[in-house]
């Protein structure tokens, strides 16, 4: 097994990223690396189609967004610790997914990114893209993709 210092597991907490994390865990604890936990914080806009918000609106939901953020990111970092490993949270503000997590494997000089993927093929893959592909294509360090269970077959 290789020797990695480093793992980044990149997480949007869906069912199929969360799928990935054991994976991130026994590989972390097997050669005894540090663990990030990376959570790309999207943008609020995003959610919205064209549409006035108010200010307070805008405010509330990103606070929101935060506090269920930290929420998930404290239950993965208890579950890591539990399992015999050093795990860190790091949250990065916005921006295109894929992009946010190769640029932070980048600036952290992670060994290995380990991500889950929706597993989505054809048209559907066509249409809604694939973060974990454009991960893989461009990551600075190998990448370890882990199918959901629940993904298509």
């Amino acid at each position: 097994m290789a020797n990695f210092r480093s793992i980044t597991y990149a997480t949007d907490f869906s069912p199929a990223s969360l799928a990935a994390f054991p994976h991130a865990l026994r590989l972390a604890a097997a050669t005894r690396a540090e663990l990030t936990i990376l959570h790309v914080l999207p943008n609020p806009m995003l959610f919205v189609d064209g549409g006035y918000v108010p200010q307070e609106i805008w405010d509330d939901l990103d606070a929101r967004m935060r506090v269920k953020t930290g929420e998930d990111m404290d239950r993965l970092i208890k579950q890591a610790g539990a399992g015999g490993v050093h795990a860190s949270a790091s949250i990065v503000e916005g921006g295109v997914p894929a992009e946010a997590i190769v640029k932070a494997a980048a600036d952290s000089k992670t060994d290995l990114l380990v991500l889950g993927t929706h597993g989505r093929t054809g048209v559907a893959r066509f249409f809604l893209g694939s973060v974990a592909a454009r991960v893989v294509a461009t990551a600075p360090c190998p990448v370890l993709t882990v199918r959901s269970a629940e993904a298509p077959a």
